[in-house]
């Protein structure tokens, strides 16, 4: 599987990361994966396995639990480590659904620990955001505290991504410091950029459901996306017609129709959650604050919205 291993190259005013030939099975449609919650907030793990069955019986290749989508960062380190070990059992009607772990915290040694228990308990990768509070730093700083995580947490067999999400954590990762990526920019320049810089030796996942064609023709692995928890049949055509070497347009157009309706009603968790139990007949799991509930009325609404541009499926 894909290990970036840092390179510092000494001519280069900065220090980079310079990508191997990916050899990784991290690829395809994956879910970022929303969280069951009992109604007192508390992680339903009950849930979990089930939930996970029910994306992969849908054309997910497999799930990144506690990304964006699934509140990571509204968990404590004991709560994520039970969410890891509980998505497990899935795999025994799905075997080779791959499972990633969000791992990234501000703190280093968090960030590790998280890391190698991912690890530990057998999941495929880890899905790693920059240190999210201080925001002006440069890459040489980024670029240490990376390597430290990749020599400390991770095996060599491993796969890590950097999640690219500047508009949330306020902290890019630079074309010159990039080893696997994900890519949730929601930036159609960057996705040219990736596949001009790096073609396909660099594993990069899309987060945005607009941009799925467009970076599978720039060389992107696949997807890691919140539409998969609804609209993952989609996902998985555009994916299959290109493997084929073809377009599927009229695929690519419901999802950038979803897309438009789930970018009007931020953010995504309470909305996902609302329509998951509206369409596919799920509890209505709550979110953990700061993210309050959709309202009845608005949820209704936007489901309205929803199937009307898009048939159950």
């Amino acid at each position: 599987m894909f290990n970036p291993l840092p390179i510092r190259v000494p001519s280069a005013a900065k220090s980079v990361i310079i990508p191997p030939m990916p050899t990784t099975s991290i690829s395809g449609v994956f879910a970022a994966a929303l969280t069951p919650l009992r109604p007192d907030g508390t992680p339903d793990l009950a849930a979990l396995p089930g939930f996970l069955v029910f994306l992969a019986s849908r054309g997910c290749h497999g799930a990144l639990l506690l990304g964006t989508t699934g509140e990571g960062p509204s968990f404590a380190p004991d709560e994520r480590l039970a969410i890891y070990r509980a998505a497990l059992p899935m795999r025994q009607e799905y075997p080779d659904f791959r499972l990633l772990a969000g791992t990234g915290t501000p703190s280093l040694e968090e960030t590790i620990a998280l890391t190698r228990a991912a690890f530990d308990f057998g999941l495929d990768g880890v899905v790693v955001l920059p240190p999210y509070y201080f925001r002006k730093v440069g890459d040489d700083g980024l670029f240490a505290w990376f390597s430290a995580v990749i020599r400390r947490a991770v095996p060599a067999d491993g796969t890590l991504l950097g999640y690219h999400i500047p508009p949330v954590t306020g902290v890019p990762l630079s074309l010159d410091l990039l080893a696997g990526i994900k890519d949730s920019s929601a930036d159609a320049n960057h996705a040219r950029a990736l596949g001009d810089r790096f073609g396909g030796d660099m594993l990069v996942l899309n987060g945005n459901d607009r941009l799925f064609s467009l970076a599978l023709e720039c060389h992107a692995s696949g997807c890691i996306t919140a539409l998969a928890n609804l609209v993952s049949p989609d996902l998985r055509s555009v994916w299959d017609a290109f493997q084929r070497g073809e377009a599927n347009e009229a695929a690519q157009s419901r999802l950038d129709a979803a897309r438009a309706v789930m970018d009007r009603y931020p953010p995504a968790p309470p909305l996902l959650k609302a329509l998951l139990a509206l369409r596919h007949g799920f509890p209505r799991w709550p979110v953990r604050l700061p993210l309050l509930p959709l309202p009845d009325e608005i949820a209704a609404q936007a489901a309205a919205e929803f199937d009307g541009e898009i048939p159950k499926n």
